[in-house]
């Protein structure tokens, strides 16, 4: 047994260090294809658009005072601010969008010294100098972002820089539905269309619940069929604005159940502090909550655990694809999401139409622009919120709370739920075993229904 246990260990050692190893090949590859993917983009928006696309991997440009934008970055810590807008006072951004060192340059900043040096670089990247003026005060000068001083400037002229759809995103009557309506508000579903909820948990929930609830699916800004602005920063404030104006403003809901899946529970955790009294329970499957240690700049530490840049396993390649790399991500969408009918049809084709299509839908109806900015602004972008957001729910909010993980998840581990755990002592984590992100739900709808329905009976009896 010793001898086994000797030479598991040695294999699972031998099998991290290649891992590493071609990790740091393809890697340090991508980032090359990406850096020349940046110029080949710029050309092609320049020929389909008569305009150069903006990117974050340019630099920033001297701040525009007098157009009131203004990008402060400090600390980790990213905000617009815009002095001449009543509707856009504040805006906060992850620094991530435009600091994502290479592999390369990681690695090799092998001593201690450049690793400090690096780090004081990080922190004031963006902050172009600090002068003391006659009353003993500092006064900072900031520079700009370009890329988002740019898509700022369409939305606070209320114009859109770009016309609706980009060339690179598809054009289908579906994904661009709601350019057709005069109110920009969220594609809600009850028990209409299909979708991950309306698929899986609304047909399989009791007709007592049925009579009982008010049962919304909604498709999150720049998703499925709803509105994909290609002016919009996809902030934690314009989802959470959305979700107001689109669900509990016209339906007049002042008692709220909800329900949330991954990236999901974040604006549902944020939405819960927003409107503590109207929330009765509060059920998260696989959060992304990743507490931060002191002193780790909060936007980059949860980047490098969501997106670790290994080739292995496969979910978490994928994940550093999306996180890490803006132009080869805007390939895949192109290639995938302006073509989804075809994807579609073939993947309907081979599987002799048995794979369930609402989640090839869910996957492929969105823009580059909406789950680059929602990946890094959502998941990154309010890391150093989460701690406030999970001791509000503790301490200020009466309802329920239960976790549910899958305990086969390679893109959330399990770890997360036990930190929920541990910031809200009463709440109630099931880990499901032989479960991954998504069969915590597909493949177990009936039973999960169950459970809901359970969660919430039991919540509206003690409330």
């Amino acid at each position: 047994m010793a001898v086994m246990g000797k030479t598991k260990s040695v294999l699972t050692l031998v099998g991290r260090v290649i891992n590493e190893a071609v990790s740091f090949i393809v890697f340090s590859l991508l980032d090359l294809f990406d850096f020349l993917l940046c110029y080949v983009y710029k050309l092609a928006d320049f020929f389909m658009e008569a305009e150069w696309k903006p990117c974050y991997c340019s630099s920033g440009k001297e701040a525009i005072t007098s157009s009131g934008k203004i990008l402060v970055s400090e600390q980790g810590k990213s905000k617009i601010v815009c002095l001449s807008s009543s509707k856009l006072q504040l805006e906060e951004i992850s620094d991530t969008l435009y600091t994502r060192p290479s592999l390369v340059s990681e690695v090799s900043n092998l001593t201690v010294t450049e690793l400090k040096r690096l780090k004081v670089t990080d922190r004031t990247i963006n902050v172009q100098s600090c002068e003391k003026i006659k009353n003993g005060t500092v006064r900072s000068t900031f520079t700009a972002n370009s890329t988002i001083v740019e898509m700022l400037q369409g939305k606070i002229g209320k114009q859109q820089l770009h016309p609706i759809p980009r060339w690179s995103d598809c054009d289908c009557k579906l994904c661009i539905s709601w350019t057709s309506s005069c109110k920009e508000t969220l594609f809600v579903r009850a028990e209409g269309p299909k979708a991950f909820w309306t698929e899986t948990l609304f047909p399989n929930f009791s007709s007592a619940a049925k009579s009982t609830y008010r049962l919304f699916a909604i498709d999150l800004l720049g998703f499925g069929r709803s509105p994909k602005p290609t002016d919009s920063l996809y902030t934690l404030r314009e989802h959470l604005d959305m979700i107001e104006q689109s669900v509990l403003e016209p339906y007049k809901t002042k008692s709220l159940h909800i329900v949330a899946h991954s990236l999901g529970c974040i604006l549902a955790l944020a939405l819960a502090v927003k409107h503590p009294g109207c929330v009765k329970s509060l059920t998260l499957l696989a959060p992304p909550y990743y507490p931060v240690p002191k002193g780790t700049q909060a936007t980059q530490y949860v980047m490098r655990r969501v997106a670790p840049r290994r080739v292995w396993p496969l979910i978490a390649f994928g994940a550093s694809i999306a996180c890490w790399y803006e132009h080869i991500s805007r390939t895949i969408c192109l290639l995938i999401c302006k073509n989804h009918r075809l994807w579609e049809f073939l993947t309907k084709l081979v599987t002799r139409n048995r794979i369930r299509t609402f989640l090839l839908e869910g996957f492929f109806l969105h823009t580059h622009n909406a789950a680059w900015h929602t990946l890094h602004n959502i998941i990154c972008g309010t890391a150093s919120k989460l701690d406030a957001y999970m001791d509000a729910v503790r301490d200020h909010l009466k309802c329920d709370v239960a976790v549910f993980h899958g305990q086969d998840d390679e893109l959330i581990p399990v770890e997360c739920s036990h930190n929920v755990k541990a910031r809200i002592p009463r709440a109630r984590v099931k880990v499901i075993e032989k479960k991954d992100h998504i069969t915590i739900v597909v493949g177990r709808q009936k039973s999960f229904a169950r459970e809901l329905e359970e969660i919430w009976r039991n919540s509206s009896t003690r409330n």
